[in-house]
């Protein structure tokens, strides 16, 4: 179910159970306060109150129940922005826990995601920041943020790309990693342009289309094609499907610093201000 669905469906749950509890304290009068007021943290109209899971709003006669309904849903539609914020508030708290819990995993990780034997590497191998980027052969994003790479790397003499395959959009995408990761494999001064070529190839990709890339650059494609099904290749790929379930990755392009992950193809300006972030706070206290 879609994220923002649910997050609606929760907030419009929460506020309707907590106008109700108001309301039902009104139309219960004290006996029935004293009945729905057993936990101060949670509203008894929460809790299930028989074994089929009937609310305590079942406790009210079908005429106050009609009242309250009509009293929540006149509210409702008065004020809608209590919805919205709820659902805001929501998506601000959930936006903080994960990028919390990726921070975590960052630093947990640390070793895998920008030091492992199984990644391209590319821009300054010694540079002082390192930019980890998560991407797919036949993602059209990847392609259009293959440019903000390449500035990047042409004006940042100090800084350091790491390049993970994520193929995420199907059988195609999974057959180019396998033959992107034999390139890094039998000929890894290769990777970089191979990697730059078979993003610039338009339409969809596949395991012929990019072995036909890597002819096209001299390389030996028998040599490649028997890499492909090796548990090298595959010990690659499964690497960053375990990392990008750890930084609760779903998408590509991702990008990883130091400090932080960062979503979706966020332009040039937008890295390089995340780039320039990570190299202050190695002088300073962030």
């Amino acid at each position: 179910m879609n994220g923002r669905i649910v997050a609606v469906a929760t907030a419009g749950a929460v506020a309707i159970a907590a106008l109700a509890y108001t309301v039902g304290v009104r139309y219960g009068g004290a006996d029935k306060t004293a009945a729905i007021e057993t936990d101060q943290s949670t509203p008894a109209l929460l809790t299930p109150m028989t074994s089929d899971g009937a609310m305590a709003l079942a406790q009210f006669s079908d005429d106050e129940r009609t009242g309250i309904e009509a009293i929540i849903r006149d509210y409702l539609m008065t004020n809608p922005e209590i919805i919205r914020d709820a659902i805001n508030e929501l998506q601000r708290k959930q936006d903080e826990a994960e990028q919390v819990a990726q921070t975590k995993a960052i630093s947990e990780n640390t070793d895998l995601i920008f030091n492992s034997d199984k990644q391209i590497v590319l821009g300054n191998p010694n540079g002082d920041v390192t930019l980890v980027e998560f991407f797919d052969y036949n993602c059209a994003y990847c392609r259009r943020a293959q440019a903000d790479m390449a500035e990047l790397i042409d004006n940042d003499p100090q800084l350091r790309v790491v390049l993970k395959e994520f193929p995420v959009l199907g059988d195609g995408s999974v057959q180019a990693a396998q033959v992107s990761a034999a390139v890094f494999l039998t000929a890894p001064e290769s990777a970089g342009e191979f990697h730059s070529e078979l993003l610039a190839t338009p339409g969809q990709v596949d395991g012929e289309r990019a072995l036909a890339v890597a002819e096209d650059l001299g390389l030996d494609t028998e040599a490649l094609r028997a890499k492909l099904d090796s548990d090298e290749v595959k010990s690659i790929i499964s690497e960053s499907y375990d990392l990008a379930g750890k930084l609760s990755l779903t998408g590509t392009p991702s990008y990883v610093t130091q400090r932080e992950v960062v979503v979706g193809a966020v332009g040039y300006a937008a890295l390089k201000a995340k780039i320039d972030d990570v190299r202050a706070c190695a002088t300073a206290a962030c």
